[in-house]
């Protein structure tokens, strides 16, 4: 018997509308800078290439626990990389605060048997992963297969132990908010820590209305159980001025308790340089050429 995973449909209108009216907020200096700390305090850099190496992994890792040398400018949340590059994540990170994450359950497609999904889950986490990004089988969401996402993810948030499990829904091809609604549903029922959006694999990924579809799951949510789930979205958030309406509709929607990367994070691999521009841009007086800041 599996528990009740109906979901209130979306409102399209409604949801577009206000995730448009949201972006529209001004943000005043001082407020802004400090958005734009927490937002670094928020991020995953993310590596998810074939052609990754211990060198790559190393040299974003060295980002992310000092994206740069002016004063003030925080540690990012995480680093996510696949399973065989947790180990080279770990030394690197030694002796800092920033997490890491490995992909896992087959990334991206999710098209694997259950059995290999939670062998790839053991091991991410045998070598040292505090975060698992899970992916759900799209396929069997689309074709009403509920109790079978379900019981996946209930096998996979088994198998993580210690790690904190993030679902990601892939949303681009999920069709429609309503399945979203339902999916972040599912996902919550079966113990995601977090939900995100996509595997930055899938145009689109992230998307304000999207965001805000599954915002609103997560506080229905935890009106029902007391339970706070995080939220990701992933892919497509490339600037500043996204990051920080991004942060706007989280506090509307959820309040302030859901601003702080135990409960909020981008998985955004190129949004902290425009970032760091942007804090140059209010410490200095002017801009800095996108070659002043590391790509990695």
């Amino acid at each position: 018997m599996y528990p009740d995973f109906s979901a209130p449909t979306v409102d399209k209108v409604f949801v577009e509308e206000r995730a448009q009216s949201l972006a529209k907020r001004s943000i005043k200096k001082e407020t802004k800078v400090a958005g734009l700390k927490l937002a670094i305090t928020m991020m995953d850099l993310t590596t998810l290439e074939g052609k990754d190496t211990a060198g790559k992994v190393s040299m974003m890792c060295q980002k992310a626990r000092s994206p740069h040398e002016s004063p003030g400018i925080p540690s990012v949340a995480a680093v996510c990389v696949y399973p065989n590059m947790v180990p080279v994540a770990k030394r690197a990170l030694a002796g800092s605060s920033v997490k890491v994450a490995s992909v896992a359950t087959a990334f991206p497609s999710g098209l694997s048997p259950l059995p290999l999904k939670l062998d790839d889950t053991r091991r991410a986490v045998e070598m040292g992963a505090d975060e698992i990004d899970m992916v759900i089988d799209r396929g069997a969401m689309l074709s009403g297969e509920f109790g079978k996402v379900y019981d996946e993810i209930v096998a996979i948030k088994a198998a993580c132990g210690p790690a904190h499990l993030k679902v990601i829904l892939e949303t681009g091809e999920l069709g429609t908010y309503d399945v979203v609604r339902k999916a972040s549903q599912i996902a919550m029922i079966a113990g995601a820590d977090f939900i995100k959006t996509s595997t930055g694999k899938i145009q689109p990924a992230a998307t304000p209305p999207v965001t805000l579809v599954m915002l609103e799951a997560i506080r229905d949510f935890y009106y029902a159980t007391g339970k706070k789930i995080g939220m990701k979205p992933a892919g497509g958030i490339r600037t500043a001025k996204q990051a920080l309406h991004y942060l706007v509709m989280v506090k509307e929607t959820l309040g302030d308790d859901w601003l702080s990367p135990d409960l909020f994070r981008f998985g955004a691999s190129t949004l902290l340089n425009d970032v760091l521009m942007q804090l140059e841009k209010e410490r200095t007086g002017s801009y800095q050429g996108e070659n002043y800041f590391s790509k990695d």
